[in-house]
């Protein structure tokens, strides 16, 4: 569904991003993990064209994504939830929702029920602020707003990032049922690894701005760790 290919991206006259290659396949999770600092977050961004690249192909189910701004690339089926959530505090979590219209792919003025179904505690909170949220609340909101515009391709940067573990748990639930019964496609940035294993099955590895090595996550094996995870 994704295919990255040769991209080099540039912070002014600082090399950051260089030759990076990474393959999505339809209807699976792929993990893009790294030691903190080596790139995921800038490739995540320039996949959503948040960044501009120097060179390279980004081809979303074979369209060139290069040249297309965010919001164009939103209304061709990818949604993206970043790291930090970037919700509206001072909006209610209703508000939140519905400002996922402005993607163009969200009919009418209602949400759809499915995201409440999701995640029971936003239908609780809906008239409360997003500011008053917890740090779960606020990643779950964040990913049912992205789930609004029924994406294609759901990018996910470290969304178990200070969560307490019942909600990672209940987001590695909503990640494999979209995909299993909904044929949603994920990329997910997580650093840890029993999370990474239990809902991905395909991953990329990532160091010093370079993909080092990718395959099917049970061949993310102790060396690979060791090499490129462990700190």
């Amino acid at each position: 569904m994704l295919e990255v290919s040769g991209v080099n991206q540039y912070y002014g006259e600082s090399h950051t991003l260089w030759d990076v290659a990474l393959s999505v396949p339809a209807g699976s999770c792929t993990v893009l993990m790294g030691r903190n600092g080596v790139g995921k977050t800038t490739l995540l961004k320039a996949v959503m064209g948040l960044l501009p690249i120097k060179s390279g192909s980004l081809l979303f189910e074979g369209d060139d994504l290069r040249g297309k701004p965010a919001e164009l690339r939103a209304r061709l089926g990818i949604a993206y939830v970043p790291q930090g959530r970037d919700i509206f505090p001072q909006l209610t979590v209703e508000e939140n929702l519905l400002t996922a219209r402005a993607s163009g792919r969200v009919v009418g003025k209602q949400i759809s029920p499915h995201i409440y179904e999701l995640f029971p505690v936003l239908a609780q909170m809906r008239q409360r602020r997003g500011g008053d949220l917890s740090g779960g609340q606020q990643q779950q909101l964040a990913i049912g707003r992205a789930l609004l515009i029924k994406p294609k391709l759901l990018i996910l940067d470290e969304p178990c990032e200070g969560i307490q573990p019942n909600i990672v748990h209940q987001i590695g639930d909503v990640i494999m049922h979209l995909r299993k019964d909904y044929g949603l496609t994920v990329l997910l940035v997580e650093q840890k690894l029993p999370f990474a294993r239990r809902v991905g099955q395909d991953f990329c590895l990532m160091d010093k701005g370079r993909t080092v090595a990718s395959g099917l996550i049970n061949q993310l094996d102790q060396a690979l760790i060791a090499e490129h995870l462990a700190v």
